[in-house]
């Protein structure tokens, strides 16, 4: 079978988003201790408890979307792929900023630059 993602662009952030992934999958724990040691800082717990100001601020906006959308991914090819024998993706797109999602999704840039890139992009926003 294949399949096609699409990764969400900048104003689909929320306080929580990610959390039940990282409570239930360690897939998705090992995601976000990499952004929070490649960011320097508590990314995950900005995305899990907020202050929503803070998460909306754009420099903090992207690599949290960035990084719930790669735990959210890796989950999927750990569980939903392997269960129902499925190949990784034949196509990825992002809408704005998802593009970024979509090229790491695809292996065109490592999750260390996805990341390191939206943030760099949200700082001159």
């Amino acid at each position: 079978m294949r399949n096609a993602y699409l990764f969400p662009g900048q104003g689909s952030q929320y306080v929580g988003m990610g959390r039940d992934l990282y409570a239930t999958f360690p897939v998705a724990r090992d995601v976000f201790a990499q952004a929070d040691s490649i960011l320097g800082f508590a990314l995950s717990q900005l995305c899990f408890d907020g202050p929503v100001e803070l998460l909306n601020d754009t420099l903090n906006t992207q690599p949290a979307i960035l990084a719930t959308s790669m735990a959210a991914l890796r989950v999927l090819e750990e569980r939903g792929l392997e269960e129902h024998r499925m190949d990784g993706p034949a196509y990825v797109a992002g809408h704005s900023m998802g593009e970024f999602s979509a090229l790491v999704a695809a292996d065109a840039l490592s999750f260390e630059d996805g990341l390191r890139l939206v943030r760099e992009r949200g700082r001159l926003m």
